[in-house]
């Protein structure tokens, strides 16, 4: 069996589209399944509308001769490759992480409301309409949707519904796949400050709440708070290893691979009550959960960590146990391979 991967991201480059298309690439094959990326940083140099042409004849290219397209986004990737699974007759397999409308009306177009508020929304901003429009269009058209957490399957489930006479996506041909992750062999080795040491990790987007961490942690002089951003994967995971506690305070998940980083590495968690989060971690037996935009519950379950670093460290050890139990690379290779060969494959 052949398949054709449209990844918006891949390594060096940084983010879960691209961990996740080389966990596919290296872990497909030895499960018979024969692997040609068609990476969107090829075409990314172009302007706008001739990059997705472009990228769309490579990807229909590259699919003559496969069984299934898979798109790792549902825009920039998404939307050639559904051109190109239209045009060939192929299954159409479309991994969601977030809404991307939503995402860029918050980073470039004054949405303000939670991901929550804005699938109920009708009147948007006329760009991200335009993006609404055409994420749920990928989605219409694909055979299958893969998302990580039962809280996206839910978000995508109501794509669609905010246009009156229109019905959201099927819930039967949405599968939830959790990611696996594995750690690097080496991880950076950082010098941390002294006393109770906080860190965080992640692009600086509007809904990751950084700054909220960093109100809290000026009430206490003791306390300090480092946000890896903008450093390599080892260098990230370095400094997460290494803190006290990972602070994850966003208003919005959908299934975070920081904080399954976090979990794997067997860092003591506090992290919102929102998304994806409550699917891995259950409130004092993982990790502690706080109210999201909450400053006050936030500086308790920091200082709880800090008053009683011993159950601290429990609870991040029944994280790495559940963790290894639901999160491996091995339990999301074989889900997604099922799901791939039921397509490339069907039984007659």
């Amino acid at each position: 069996m052949k398949i054709v991967i449209a990844t918006p991201l891949y390594p060096p480059e940084i983010g879960g589209p691209a961990t996740y298309a080389k966990l596919l690439e290296e872990g497909l094959p030895q499960k018979g399944i024969e692997i040609e990326l068609v990476k969107f940083s090829e075409v990314r140099h172009l302007s706008k509308l001739i990059r997705h042409y472009a990228y769309y004849r490579r990807v229909l290219k590259a699919a003559r001769g496969a069984d299934v397209i898979l798109a790792l986004d549902p825009v920039s990737t998404g939307l050639p490759a559904m051109w190109a699974a239209k045009k060939l007759g192929k299954p159409f397999v479309v991994k969601i992480v977030g809404d991307y409308a939503w995402e860029q009306g918050q980073q470039r177009f004054g949405i303000t409301q939670t991901l929550d508020e804005f699938v109920k929304e009708k009147n948007v901003p006329f760009a991200v309409r335009i993006l609404r429009i055409i994420q749920t269009s990928v989605a219409r058209s694909a055979t299958r949707i893969i998302v990580p957490s039962e809280y996206l399957k839910n978000i995508v489930a109501t794509w669609g519904t905010s246009t009156p006479l229109s019905t959201g996506i099927s819930h039967e041909k949405i599968e939830v796949i959790y990611n696996g992750i594995e750690l690097p062999p080496v991880l950076g080795e950082p010098a941390r400050s002294e006393g109770f040491y906080i860190v965080s990790s992640g692009r600086r987007v509007p809904w990751k709440g950084f700054e909220g961490v960093e109100r809290v942690v000026a009430r206490e002089s003791g306390w300090h708070f480092f946000i890896a951003s903008n450093l390599s994967r080892s260098e990230t995971l370095g400094y997460v290893k290494s803190a006290d506690v990972f602070v994850l305070n966003s208003s919005y998940e959908g299934l975070s691979h920081a904080l399954l980083e976090a979990l794997a590495l067997g860092t003591p968690i506090i992290a919102t009550k929102v998304g994806g989060n409550s699917e891995v971690i259950t409130d004092g037996i993982t990790g502690l959960l706080v109210p999201s935009g909450d400053d006050d519950a936030l500086y308790e379950a920091l200082k709880k960590v800090e008053q009683d670093p011993v159950a601290a460290r429990a609870r991040a050890v029944s994280g790495q146990a559940f963790f290894n139990e639901h999160f491996t690379v091995a339990a999301m290779l074989s889900r997604t391979s099922d799901v791939l060969y039921k397509l490339g494959h069907p039984v007659s």
